[in-house]
């Protein structure tokens, strides 16, 4: 038999009265709206703080996002600290609205577009190993704070 991975629940996370799946679809919605004002405030304190000659503003969201996803998701899975209803609408709806992968793609292409392909490799190549370095390093924050 299959184990499943680390960052997958245990148990369904599905409420099964409809009373808490619209609860926790209300709760996810607020928290997106909370996370697409976050993201719109770091954006523009790095773009005041670092210049427009690059996207770091889309940068920071992610790596931040990135870290913070693979924090919450360990202690989540991992203690019983979270509730599922929590865990999702902090990922699903705050750092969903947070983060800007399609922002990412976009900003990318056009670089392609305007034939900076320094930029655009740069972009890719950046995001990517920050990303996925601050989900490692949120993930072991996790289990450093609370074993596992």
């Amino acid at each position: 038999m299959q184990r499943l991975p680390d960052f997958l629940p245990r148990r369904s996370t599905i409420p099964r009265d409809g009373r808490g799946l619209l609860s926790r679809f209300l709760w996810i919605c607020a928290a997106g709206a909370v996370g697409t004002g976050a993201r719109y405030l770091v954006s523009g304190w790095a773009l005041a703080a670092l210049g427009a000659g690059f996207p770091y503003g889309t940068l920071a969201v992610n790596v931040v996002g990135s870290f913070l996803i693979g924090l919450v998701m360990q202690i989540g899975v991992a203690t019983p600290l979270l509730s599922p209803t929590l865990r999702m609408t902090l990922t699903t709806g705050f750092l969903g609205g947070f983060t800007t992968y399609s922002t990412f793609n976009y900003e990318t292409i056009r670089y392609v577009q305007d034939g900076a392909w320094r930029l655009a490799f740069g972009n890719v190549v950046i995001t990517l190993i920050a990303c996925l370095a601050a989900g490692f390093a949120g993930i072991a924050l996790g289990r450093t704070l609370l074993g596992g």
